[in-house]
């Protein structure tokens, strides 16, 4: 994936002139203008179509994506079985997370469960942000505890004997996603067979 050559103004122009990264960096911490005219020049919007992949094993791991619209999942293979490991929505910013800042290679996959439009974040320009600027440190450590909550609720959601009580902390824990999201990624993300699922559904 390559970034368009497009002016700052022009690549912006349908966000209000502005990277939308901006905003939700902002809710963190206060930027100065040389943060924001950085993520204003680096980052860029792309666009993908329900069932595509953002990344997959065979691509170089080269960025973060803010999600702007639409459900986003990431997934491993194990034989001909996919695991789904997190499902994201709008105002996430989701990777690889085995591989996270570096462009080695990873064995997940990130595919959009809707149409997704999203902002693409270049490992270097995060790397360049946190070495040059203090603020840049305190907006990453505040999203990383965010992420870190998060990844500790998928585990303990996957630590839960009953598949009908981890279906039930799954209505409470992502009700965006309830009907958003097939059966069959719901199913892979609680770690239950699909037809489980449908009778708990049905029982519920």
């Amino acid at each position: 994936m390559i970034a368009v050559n497009l002016s700052d103004e022009d690549r912006w122009k349908k966000y209000n002139n502005f990277s939308p990264l901006i905003s939700i960096f902002k809710k963190f911490h206060p930027l100065n203008e040389e943060i924001e005219r950085r993520i204003n020049q680096h980052t860029f919007p792309v666009s993908y179509k329900k069932n595509k992949y953002l990344v997959s094993p065979i691509d170089r791991n080269k960025y973060l994506f803010l999600i702007i619209k639409g459900v986003v999942r990431g997934f491993v293979k194990e034989g001909n079985a996919e695991i789904t490991t997190w499902i994201s929505k709008e105002n996430e910013i989701v990777g690889t997370i085995r591989n996270l800042w570096t462009e080695g290679d990873s064995d997940e996959y990130l595919q959009a469960l809707e149409d997704v439009d999203l902002i693409a974040i270049p490992h270097i320009l995060t790397e360049y942000l946190y070495e040059n600027f203090p603020e840049a440190n305190v907006v990453g450590r505040k999203m990383m505890e965010m992420h870190y909550r998060s990844a500790e609720e998928r585990a303990f959601l996957c630590r839960i004997s009953s598949a009908e009580k981890r279906y039930k902390r799954f209505l409470i824990s992502f009700p965006q996603l309830i009907n958003r999201v097939s059966l069959k990624h719901i199913a892979s993300f609680l770690g239950v067979r699909l037809e489980t699922l449908s009778r708990i559904r049905a029982k519920i």
